[in-house]
C-alpha cells in the first residue's frame, strides 16, 4: 500500500511522465475508439479501488470508457466503484452514498484507502467528501475532472484537510465551455485542448493522464477499449447495470427488464421471447446477462404501476463488458423532473425519441446527428456552448405540426439536454439514427401505450 507522503514525493517524476502521455498515446481526442480492443490483462489485486462520481444529470454510465480501460490495464472489476446520485435536489443524500460507497469499496477489497476521481458537480461532492478528516483518511489520491475546485469568489485550494491536503489531478480542457480550466496550486494541473466537458471523462487521452497520476506516473499499457475475451472473441460480454429514474437518479425497484435481440437494419425483434428478463432490485441492480459480440439487442424497462411509462433502450454492440448499463425510467409524478418531462405528449399516434451520446456532446462541426433524415448537428441545435448529448424529439402539442426547439427544455437545461418538435409517426415503421458514421435502427412504438424511445451511442 502506497502512502500520501510517498505519492507527493513521487509527483514531479509523475508531472514529467504525464506531460508526455498524451503525445505517446496518439489519441485524437474523441471519446471513444472506434471499437477497437485490446487484449484483458491478468487483473492486479494491488491496486487501489477506484471510486468515481459522476456529474450534473449524468449517472454511472458516464465511467464506462474509463472503466474499461482501467481493466486493460489490470484492474479487476471488483475494484471498479461509480456512484448514481440525485445531481438536482439531494446533495446531502449523495454524501452520505459517497460515504457508503468508498467504505463498501474498503471493505470489499481490502485495501485501506481508495483512489477517488469526480467529474463536473461530482468534483463538488468529492471536495464535500473530503474536507472532513476522518473521511480523507481513507482517500490516498483525487482526480478532479472538469469541475470548479472552488466556489464563485474563492480561491481553488487542494481537497482535504488544511493541515493535510490530498494529492490531486486537476484534469481540464480549454475547449470545455461549461467549466472554464483553472488551475488549483500545489495539483498537477493538465489542460487538455480538444475535449468537451464529457470527454474529460471518458477519452482516451484523458484517462492516460489519470492512469499515470493514480500509478505515480507510469504510463498505461493501452489506451484501446477492452476485449472481454481476447483470445476467443465468440464468447459472450457481460452486461449489468442498474434502472434509475432519468435526472434524479431513484431506483426502480420492482420493475422489468427484458432483453430482447433485434434485427439491425430495422430495430424489429428477432423473437417476441425475451433472451433475458430481470426484476429491478431495491437498490436499481439488474442483470448479469450475457451478449453476444455483434449482436444489437433492446432492452425494454416496464414499471408495475399503470402509470409507468415503459422506455424501449437500443445500444450499440457490446465490443467488451459493461457492467455500468444504466436504463433510466422517465419520472413518475411529483418529482422535480417530472415537471420538465410533463410537455412531452403520449399518444397512439406519436412517437417519443431521445438519441443520447453517453461518452460525449454533439458539437457542430466536429460530429454529424443523423435522425429520421435530419441533420440535428447544425451551428444553431449543437454549438459547442450547449455541450448537447441528449436529444429528444417529439410533437409538442400533438398537433402534427412540426416546430421549434422546445422552450421548456431550453428554460430548464440551456446545456445537455436538447428537445425539438417534430412529428415522428408510427407509421414510419423504424427510423435511422447515424451518429459520426455509425447508425441505429429503431422501431417506431407509439408512445401511448408503449413509451419511450432511446438510442444510445457509447
Amino acid at each position: 500500500m502506497r502512502s500520501r507522503q510517498l505519492d507527493r514525493l513521487l509527483h514531479p517524476i509523475a508531472l514529467t511522465l504525464l506531460a508526455t502521455t498524451a503525445l505517446a498515446c496518439g489519441d485524437d481526442g474523441g471519446g471513444d475508439d472506434g471499437g477497437t480492443t485490446t487484449p484483458v490483462v491478468e487483473c492486479r489485486p494491488a491496486f487501489r479501488p477506484v471510486v468515481m462520481v459522476h456529474g450534473f444529470l449524468a449517472s454511472a454510465d458516464t465511467w464506462t470508457a474509463f472503466a474499461r480501460r482501467f481493466e486493460a490495464n489490470g484492474y479487476c472489476p471488483d475494484h471498479l466503484y461509480a456512484l448514481d446520485w440525485n445531481t438536482i435536489t439531494d446533495r446531502e443524500s449523495g454524501l452520505d452514498a459517497l460515504v457508503t460507497l468508498v467504505d463498501q469499496a474498503i471493505a470489499a477489497t481490502g485495501d485501506a484507502q481508495v483512489d477517488l476521481i469526480g467529474h463536473s458537480a461530482g468534483g463538488g461532492l468529492a471536495y464535500q467528501y473530503l474536507s472532513d478528516a476522518a473521511r480523507a483518511a481513507k482517500v490516498a489520491t483525487y482526480v478532479n475532472i472538469a469541475a470548479n475546485p472552488a466556489p464563485p469568489g474563492e480561491e481553488p485550494v487542494l481537497p482535504g484537510p488544511v493541515d493535510f491536503p490530498i494529492s490531486t489531478l486537476n484534469l481540464a480542457s480549454s475547449a470545455d465551455t461549461v467549466v472554464p480550466a483553472t488551475e488549483i496550486p500545489g495539483a498537477i494541473n493538465i489542460t487538455l485542448d480538444a475535449e468537451d466537458h464529457y470527454q474529460v471523462a471518458t477519452s482516451a487521452r484523458a484517462f492516460a493522464d489519470v492512469f499515470s497520476f493514480l500509478q505515480a506516473g507510469r504510463r498505461p499499457t493501452t489506451v484501446e477499449l477492452a476485449d472481454s475475451h481476447p483470445f476467443d472473441p465468440d464468447l459472450p460480454r457481460v452486461v449489468a447495470g442498474k434502472a434509475l429514474t432519468i435526472g434524479d437518479n431513484t431506483p426502480v425497484g420492482g420493475w422489468t427488464v427484458a432483453i430482447h435481440e433485434v434485427d439491425a437494419a430495422t430495430g424489429a425483434r428477432t423473437d417476441e421471447t425475451p433472451e433475458a428478463t430481470f426484476t429491478v432490485a431495491a437498490d436499481g441492480s439488474w442483470g448479469p446477462f450475457s451478449a453476444a459480440p455483434d449482436t444489437h439487442y433492446e432492452f425494454h424497462l416496464t414499471g408495475p404501476a399503470p402509470t409507468d411509462r415503459p422506455v424501449h433502450y437500443y445500444r450499440e454492440p457490446f465490443s467488451a463488458s459493461d457492467r455500468f448499463v444504466r436504463l433510466r425510467a422517465l419520472p413518475r409524478q411529483g418529482s422535480l423532473v417530472a415537471a420538465l418531462f410533463s410537455v412531452i405528449p403520449f399518444t397512439a399516434d406519436h412517437v417519443v425519441l431521445i438519441a443520447f451520446t453517453e461518452s460525449q456532446a454533439v458539437v457542430s462541426g466536429r460530429d454529424t446527428l443523423v435522425v429520421a433524415g435530419e441533420t440535428l448537428s447544425t451551428p444553431e441545435l449543437a454549438s459547442a456552448d450547449k455541450t448537447a448529448i441528449a436529444f429528444f424529439l417529439f410533437d409538442e402539442n400533438a398537433d402534427f405540426a412540426a416546430g421549434g426547439e422546445v422552450a421548456t427544455f431550453k428554460n430548464v437545461s440551456p446545456v445537455f439536454l436538447k428537445a425539438l418538435d417534430r412529428v415522428l409517426s408510427p407509421s414510419l415503421g423504424s427510423i435511422a439514427l447515424t451518429f459520426n458514421g455509425r447508425t441505429l435502427n429503431v422501431p417506431t412504438w407509439a408512445s401511448e401505450p408503449d413509451g419511450a424511445i432511446v438510442a444510445t451511442f457509447d
